[in-house]
């Protein structure tokens, strides 16, 4: 045998997501990288680990069993890790956060400096829709949350992190003759995204304030499926900008200008009031108010 604990965390991660590419976003990770490390880790062994049926990915029995080594390895090497960096004084702990899927355009800058200061901190990230986001913070299996939308039912503190605007965007070779938003929404199939989401509530919202109803919809999971169905030229949709500014750049999307458009809400860190923090979450917030606005200007200006 000779698998490396990087595979057996990419093996455990994939296991807890039931998704190559889900395991990919949580470890800053492209897909062919996961299913090349997790193909690696496979061959050390005689017997599946996993299978897919449909579009599902499921463990075998044995790769059940083999997830339970993994997790107690990985704890193992973890507790060294921390003992060592304790004795030299240095931040220990696990950061857990939960994103919007439109953030995970954002989130790793504001990350990045942060894990390279301290190495001995461990990242745990989960992108969903905001429903999910929202439970993970009730539920306490995150620290901190990243929306656009913040919780009307939920007690939180937060920090505004950035601007987040929204466009109607279309296929660039998509002919739209009118600017009257009612006539080109009853022209053009609307992409949703799934319930839930925070990017459907905004656009939900708008459509009401317009007196808009979707006379043909299609409804879609992720933010990168509702764009790479614009670029195919399904559809129109209102997404947000920091997910498509490369597409415009290149000419293959398009803004759409409409009455009521763009939309203009905030990307806000936010947590549960009554959250005890640790010393990581503590050097954390104090990075992000230390350094945010600088981080912004560098790397995600508005077009």
């Amino acid at each position: 045998m000779n698998y490396t604990l990087h595979q057996l965390l990419i093996f455990k991660t994939v296991a807890h997501f039931g998704s190559i590419t889900k395991a990919g976003e949580s470890l800053f990770l492209t897909q062919p990288a996961v299913s090349l490390q997790l193909k690696k880790f496979q061959e050390q062994f005689d017997y599946p680990l996993i299978e897919i049926i449909g579009k599902k990915l499921y463990l075998t029995d044995f790769g059940g069993d083999v997830l339970l080594y993994a997790h107690k390895i990985l704890e193992e090497a973890e507790a060294i890790n921390q003992i060592t960096a304790i004795r030299k004084g240095e931040l220990v702990g696990r950061l857990k956060i939960a994103i919007v899927s439109t953030a995970k355009y954002i989130m790793p800058y504001f990350l990045t400096d942060f894990l390279k200061k301290h190495p001995q901190v461990e990242l745990s990230m989960d992108v969903a829709n905001k429903a999910r986001v929202i439970h993970s913070l009730r539920e306490n299996q995150a620290d901190f949350g990243m929306v656009s939308l913040l919780p009307e039912a939920l007690e939180v503190n937060g920090i505004e992190i950035m601007e987040n605007k929204l466009y109607l965007v279309a296929n660039s070779g998509l002919a739209v003759k009118s600017k009257n938003a009612e006539k080109i929404f009853a022209e053009h199939p609307i992409i949703f995204r799934e319930k839930g989401s925070g990017t459907r509530l905004t656009m939900e919202r708008f459509l009401i304030s317009q007196n808009i109803t979707a006379n043909k919809s299609l409804e879609l999971t992720s933010n990168e499926a509702v764009k790479q169905a614009i670029l195919a030229g399904i559809g129109i949709s209102v997404m947000p900008l920091i997910g498509i500014k490369e597409e415009l750049k290149s000419g293959l999307l398009k803004i759409i200008d409409i009455k009521g458009l763009p939309i203009s809400t905030k990307w806000h860190l936010i947590w549960l009031k009554q959250k005890e923090f640790s010393p990581v979450n503590k050097a954390f917030i104090k990075e992000l108010e230390n350094n945010k606005d600088q981080i912004v200007q560098r790397f995600l200006p508005v077009i």
